[in-house]
Parts: structure tokens; sequence; C-alpha cells
């Protein structure tokens, strides 16, 4: 950029990233908005963005609305030309605000987006230019009862067919042996993504062999008995609550729920990979996990100062803090290693998101459309009104707008 010097983050604040400074100007605060209302994560966000603004030598004001209203609100902020200075947005959804142009890309700040795995890269790009990163990522995994194994003589289930078995043989009067969040939303669909993919399914092409098999599995975990005809409506907090109150010996979960499982004394739980089809394969997930991104605007000494936070907010130590806080998997895979060594239960996590994929990396802005048509075919499959095929058969022509 003419007329600017690079400027390496001092380590103190933000070693992560280089950043182009204009001229001193006087902006002494920026805006930044996300959707962090629930505590303690509020207030963990607010300190950081403080800490981060700190080194950047503004003041950050910190907005948070819920979830739902992001999206919509950020649009109308567009088309009036009132976006914050740094912007959140949830990794599938920067397909779309980007689409509009109310989105700058990060290179031309000088910022370092080196070190990410390519799957979480992805999740921040649109039409090849980086316009988001995510300090730290989420998928899912394989929970289970450590006691209810060994009880039941059960080894955990790493391939399908194990996960078949040890379901039926944890199901007993007053407890299923599996539950997964059904339901007919994203919510669904980002449960069943890590068993569509790693059999080879693919969003594009819905009404395959492979994602058949992939729901018939979900199928027969329910005709069987060993799966709950109620997933169809819990949520991943309801799955969470079922586990814990002993009422399923193993769940397909992220790792937001380890610090209420943590306080659970006598429960004693584990987690693995999310089972795979064939021995030796490594599931494939889909990333979870917040993007941050610089608004277009007219004060291009804001964007700099806007900048130099999101680099501060990336690097390895806010990173490695982020992640202790939240139990997230920082970004940048020697990072998360590191991480996965101090806390071992975030090793299977750590393990999976180096193979994990953005749902939008495929379809881009198409992404709802596929992802409506998957749990509204999972709903089909699962109630018995059609067959995995039908039901997927149908989801692709949602998908497509046929």
């Amino acid at each position: 950029m003419t007329g600017t010097i690079a400027l390496v983050l001092a380590a103190t604040g933000c070693g992560g990233g280089t950043v182009a400074e204009s001229a001193p100007g006087k902006v002494t605060s920026i805006t930044a908005l996300d959707y962090y209302t629930d505590e303690p994560e509020h207030s963990q966000w607010s300190e950081i963005l403080a800490s981060c603004g700190k080194s950047a030598g503004v003041r950050v004001e910190q907005t948070s609305v819920p979830g739902a209203s992001l999206v919509p609100k950020v649009l109308q902020r567009a088309s009036s030309r009132t976006l914050p200075d740094l912007l959140m947005l949830d990794n599938p959804d920067l397909q779309q605000i980007a689409q509009t142009g109310a989105l700058t890309p990060l290179d031309q700040y000088g910022i370092d987006s080196g070190g990410y795995a390519k799957g979480i890269l992805s999740a921040g790009t649109y039409k090849g230019k980086v316009y988001g990163l995510a300090p730290y990522v989420s998928t899912v995994a394989l929970f289970y009862n450590k006691d209810m194994l060994a009880e039941a003589g059960v080894t955990v289930p790493r391939t399908w067919d194990e996960l078949k078995t040890a379901a039926a043989r944890l199901t007993r009067p007053g407890r299923y042996g599996m539950a997964v969040d059904a339901n007919a939303t994203f919510e669904g669909t980002w449960q069943f993504l890590p068993f569509l993919w790693s059999n080879g399914g693919d969003e594009k092409h819905l009404d395959t062999p492979q994602a058949a098999q992939a729901l018939q599995l979900w199928v027969d975990l329910v005709k069987s008995g060993s799966m709950s005809k109620s997933v169809l409506n819990w949520t991943q907090a309801d799955v969470h609550d079922q586990f814990v109150a002993g009422r399923t010996a193993m769940m397909i979960n992220g790792p937001w729920r380890i610090p209420a499982l943590n306080k659970d004394k006598k429960l004693h739980w584990g987690v693995v990979p999310v089972p795979v089809p064939r021995t030796g394969q490594t599931p494939v997930t889909p990333l979870g996990g917040e993007v941050w991104t610089i608004p277009q605007s007219a004060s291009k000494a804001r964007q700099e100062k806007a900048a130099r936070v999101l680099a501060c907010l990336n690097n390895s130590s806010t990173m490695l803090t982020l992640a202790e806080q939240h139990f997230t998997v920082p970004s940048r895979p020697a990072v998360a290693a590191q991480y996965a060594e101090q806390v071992p239960s975030m090793a299977a996590f750590a393990k999976t998101v180096e193979a994990a994929r953005a749902r939008t990396g495929e379809l881009g802005v198409r992404w709802p459309k596929a992802a409506t048509g998957i749990y509204t075919a999972i709903q089909s499959a699962m109630t018995g009104e059609q067959t995995p095929h039908e039901a997927l058969r149908h989801a692709q022509r949602i998908a497509t707008g046929n």
C-alpha cells in the first residue's frame, strides 16, 4: 500500500502477523460486533479484545447480539454502510457476507495467514481471497461413558460396525447405547456430516450410494433400538443432558461440553474421533468456529487499527489463551499440538481438525440449501417415510432448487 510501512506486531501484544500501518492518526477507538452474549464468554472476549486493542493503541468498543440476529443486522448495516470496524462471523456465514462486497481481503493489510490447516483457511476464504481468520475452531467427536463400557465388556468403537455392535450391547431398559442430534436444523446436518464425508459422500451430489450408506447407519441404530427415536427432536444440549443423566452410553458432541462434563466428578468419560466406515480411515468432520473480518470503511486509519487487533486475535499466544478458556482447538496445527499435550481431553479434537472441512468449502453461498436438504432427508429416513436413497434423492432436489 502506498505511503505505508510494515509494522511487525510486538510480542507483548501480537506477534502473529505483519500489518501495514498508515501515518499516525487520531483513531483512539474502534468498534467490534460479535454474538458472544453468554457469560463467561462475553467477558472473556471483552478482555481479549481490550488487550489486543491496547497493543494496537485503541480502545475496542464491543457490541454483542444474539446469534440469530447477527447476520440480519450485518446485512442491514452493510446496506447503510454502518458496519463496525471489526466483525465476527460464524464461518459458514462468511461467504454470504463477502458476496455482498461488505468485507475487505486481509492481504491488503499484510496480515499473515500462513500456518493454518487447509480446511481452516478455506473457512475464511471467498473466491480465492482470505477475508476472515479464526483464532480457534471446533468439531465433533464420540464421547463415551467409561464405566458403562467396562461393565458391558465393550471396547471403544473405532469403525461403524464396532459402533453398531457397541451401541447394541450397551442398550438396556432406561438406557440407549448411542445418541446424536438429528433434529430438523443445521445442527442436525452438522452432526451427520462426519458420517457422510467419511464415507465419501458429497454435498454436491447427495443422491449417491455413499450418502445413502451413511444415512442407513443412523436409521439402523434407531430401528435396532440402540438409539432413541427422540433424537429427531434433540439438540446437542439435549444429547449432552441424556449422556450426563446416564440415559445414553455414547454421544456425538463437541468440546464445548467438556467444562460441564468435568464438573460431574462421578461421571467417568472419554472421547475419541468419530468412528469411520473402515479400519485405518481418518474421519472427515465439519469445522465450527468464528472468523474475524474487516468490513469496508471510509476510514483507512480505522481499518488499519482493526487489522492490528485482528492479527493479535490470531497470534499463537492469543489462540492458546482462547482455547484454554473455551475448550476449542487453536487454528494453527503447531499450537493445537501444544494445547493437546496440555489438555489430553482435547487430543481427539486437535487430531480431527487437521482433516476437517469447512461446510461452505464445496458450495460456497449455496451451502444452506444443501444443509436444508440433508436434515430434511434425515427426518424422512429416520421416521420411515422414505428409504435413505429416496430421502437423499429429494435432498438433492432441494439443494439444487429443483
